[in-house]
This record gives C-alpha cells, sequence and structure tokens, in this order.
C-alpha cells in the first residue's frame, strides 16, 4: 500500500514556522496526514467509550511505537493503562495515513490513540506523558563526539542523513547544511520500508557521517544492528522551529470524562510509563530540557 498523505512543507517564513513544524512532527511521529473539515466535524460527539475493554487505535507497523506483536512501547503503555482498568486490550489496526482518525476513533471501532502530540484540536489530549525531542545520531570516534547542536562547526561539510519534511530540516537549511544532506523518506508504508532503519545503517557503514531523527525513533533503533551509537538530544538550537514536543493520548472530542479517567491512569503510573520508554531508549526530557533517566515516582 502507498500512503496517500503528504506534509505541508518547510518554510522560513516567520508566520508559518510554529504551524509547519507542529503538522510536520505530526506527520513525523503519528503519521495522521491531513484533516479535512469533515473528519473535525466528526469528532464532535459525546462520550462513547467501551469500558469493559480498553479499545485501541493503532498502526500495525510502526516500531517502536507498536505492532501486531504487541513489541511496541506504545503497545506496553496500552497494557499498563488496560491493568489500572482491569481490562484486556482490543486494537483497531489501521496505517497510520490520511484518515486514520476518521477510519479509526471517529467511527467508534476504538476509544483512544496511545501516542499523539499535545496541540492539535482534531483530538481530545490527555495531559502529556512524555516529552521528548528530536536527536542526531552518530559514531564514536569519528571526529564528533560531544555534536549536540546543528550549529557545530564539526557538522559543516558533513554528510548529515534527514528525513524529508521533518522539523529539524528547516534548521539544517537555515546554517547551511542541506547542501550535503542526504534525505530519506517521511511518506512510506512501514510494513515493507524503514527509512530510520536506514539511516541507522547508512552511520554504522560510513555512508553519512550523522543522522537526524525524532528521539524514540532514534534511541530505539541507534541500541539495535551492530554497535551502539550516540545519541544527542537537540535541545541548544537557536534558530527554526522546535524541537522537543510533548506527546498525549488522544481521544474523541467531548469524551472528556474518559480524558479525565485517563488522566488519572497517568498520574498514578507515570514510573511505570517512564519505565518503559526508558527501556526502549527514549530520550525524555523535563520542561527545563534536562534528560529524566530514571522513572519519576
Amino acid at each position: 500500500m502507498t500512503r496517500s498523505r503528504r506534509p505541508p512543507r518547510n518554510t522560513t517564513r516567520r508566520a508559518s514556522v510554529s504551524k509547519s513544524s507542529f503538522l510536520l512532527l505530526l506527520a513525523a511521529l503519528a503519521g495522521f496526514g491531513a484533516v479535512t473539515v469533515a473528519e473535525a466535524a466528526e469528532g464532535q460527539r459525546a462520550d462513547l467509550v467501551n469500558r469493559r475493554v480498553l479499545r485501541v487505535c493503532s498502526d500495525p507497523a510502526n516500531m517502536p511505537f507498536s505492532n501486531q506483536k504487541g513489541e511496541g512501547f506504545e503497545n506496553k503503555i496500552a497494557d499498563i493503562v488496560a491493568d489500572e482498568m482491569k481490562v484486556k486490550v482490543e486494537y483497531t489496526w489501521f496505517p497510520q495515513a490520511t484518515g486514520f482518525i476518521r477510519r479509526t476513533l471517529f467511527a467508534k471501532a476504538c476509544d483512544v490513540v496511545i501516542g499523539y502530540a499535545q496541540g492539535d484540536e482534531l483530538v481530545l489530549n490527555t495531559n502529556h506523558y512524555y516529552r521528548s525531542t528530536y536527536a542526531i545520531v552518530y559514531r564514536k570516534g569519528q571526529g564528533l563526539d560531544g555534536v549536540d547542536s546543528l550549529d557545530d562547526e564539526r557538522i559543516k561539510g558533513k554528510r548529515i542523513g534527514i528525513i524529508a519534511g521533518t522539523p529539524p530540516g528547516d534548521i539544517m537549511a537555515r546554517l547551511g547544511l542541506m547542501g550535503h544532506a542526504k534525505p530519506y523518506s517521511l511518506m512510506v508504508d512501514r510494513r515493507y520500508e524503514s527509512p530510520a532503519e536506514r539511516m541507522i545503517e547508512d552511520i554504522r557503514s560510513g555512508d553519512v557521517a550523522a543522522g537526524i531523527l525524532w528521539g524514540p525513533i532514534a534511541g530505539y533503533f541507534a541500541e539495535r544492528g551492530g554497535e551502539d551509537l550516540i545519541v544527542r538530544p537537540l535541545v541548544k538550537e537557536s534558530v527554526g522551529p522546535r524541537m522537543a514536543y510533548r506527546i498525549t493520548m488522544g481521544v474523541r472530542q467531548g469524551d472528556d470524562v474518559w480524558k479525565r479517567q485517563l488522566n488519572a491512569i497517568i498520574a498514578k503510573r507515570q514510573g511505570d510509563i517512564d519505565k518503559v520508554l526508558i527501556d526502549y531508549g527514549v530520550p525524555l526530557l523535563d520542561e527545563n530540557n534536562n534528560e529524566i533517566t530514571a522513572p519519576r515516582l
């Protein structure tokens, strides 16, 4: 299957940077694509949640977030929520492409999306349960040790991997780094292709000196398939769109009681959720961009 969604382009115009960056993040980590007026209108409904099971809307092949084998960290977090509710998890599987929310959450096939960037009015956001950032990945001992900003002189002139259309590309363009960049596709069917894994392979082989990925993806794949790579969160950028985002659970607009129930579960089980995220190599940040390295109690 070929995904038809296409994210908005990056732009250097200040007025559009914030909106474009947010939408690009959604495409990069959640894959919800373009939103129609009809979808938004359909989201206005009463609480229609089935409390007998935890019905989760999820992508069947989107590691490290989720897969049908239940191996993703969002699968594990769904298990934590279900454990607290004393119910079983039931999945509705659908590729996170255009129409994902309409065909899953709005169709009442399921009641929650486990990972959704805070701030999109298409869904009702719970409180965020983690905050992460884009990260730079590179091999140790290749002249880049300690690099934690795209403005570092040591990466100028280097071949850097970047997922096309994601917010870091805007910063790279402003800093004159795109001339040597190697782009990787954003819009792919993850059942058949994994640009992030390909980028990690290229870093290990030396085809690219470094790569820029969404932190949860970078942390997971950097620890697999060969020597561990260095993953440094990008929290020092002084130009362009923000790199760090809060991640929530998404429910239907109007499901306020359900949202409050999930908020209570998140607060009670935050330590268990943190442990899962840390085990998967997710770079966790507090509100001051300090790294969280142990579960919060």
